[in-house]
């Protein structure tokens, strides 16, 4: 299994990779896919495993995965708009999050990397990756919360002071086209409180096991920030639960 090591010096790597994100997107998704991987291996043997990515976008995710000795299957909307710009699309599958297109209980992995704010209804994407997952597996999802500084995408961290609709209207009067992250369209705003609501019912039904829920990119002392309502909100940064699909003998 890989070691994933939440050091400080390994989030003040991400946090700078962060920085180039628009200029320099290949060193930013290589590292953040590097790291992804070796930090679900902390959770689950990636080696033989069936992985759904849910939201892979091109390329750099499956990457990872297979040198893990993953079996890696990505979904995406976009897949056809990857292949039309020449981008990897190798393993993928186009399809919704809210409503996927595989099998019940036919993978090992069901991983999500910040999709979840990027639908309307985050709680059937939610269930839909705990379907298609077998009895036993894991489910990663990461995502980053309305109320964080980056909740806001490109046009934060306005959004905390403007509000959506006038951090995106600040963002057009400064570059002169929309942002591509527009909120109630392309980005909804999603809290920690809600996905834990959704998680609580999911575990009292008997779907689910909490694993674990932390602030991804936080170093490991620090993780503790994720189990306090509200400072989950503004400090996590990127939200993630970690969860077990209970087997129906459990």
């Amino acid at each position: 299994m890989a070691v994933h090591e939440a050091t400080l010096s390994r989030s003040i790597s991400l946090f700078q990779a962060f920085l180039v994100e628009q200029s320099d997107p290949d060193r930013f998704y290589s590292e953040l896919a590097g790291d992804s991987v070796r930090q679900l291996g902390s959770y689950v043997d990636l080696d033989g495993a069936v992985v759904l990515d849910v939201g892979g976008g091109p390329g750099y995710f499956g990457q990872e995965f297979a040198k893990a000795g993953a079996t890696y299957h990505g979904l995406d909307p976009a897949v056809g708009d990857f292949a039309a710009s020449g981008a990897e699309v190798r393993g993928m599958i186009r399809g919704s999050g809210t409503a996927l297109p595989i099998r019940s209980g036919s993978v090992d992995v069901c991983y999500s990397s910040n999709v979840l704010e990027h639908v309307p209804d985050p709680e059937a994407m939610l269930a839909e990756m705990v379907r298609v997952t077998r009895p036993g597996g894991t489910v990663f999802v990461s995502y980053t919360p309305w109320l964080s500084p980056h909740g806001g995408h490109e046009t934060g961290p306005w959004h905390l002071l403007l509000g959506g609709e006038g951090a995106r209207r600040r963002y057009v009067r400064r570059h002169g086209r929309q942002p591509k992250n527009r909120i109630g369209e392309t980005l909804f705003a999603i809290s920690a409180a809600r996905t834990m609501r959704w998680v609580r019912t999911a575990r009292r039904s008997g779907e689910v096991t909490v694993v674990d829920v932390l602030p991804r990119y936080h170093p490991g002392w620090a993780c503790w920030v994720a189990r306090v309502p509200g400072l989950r909100e503004a400090l996590t940064w990127n939200f993630t639960v970690v969860l077990r699909r209970r087997a129906a003998d459990e």
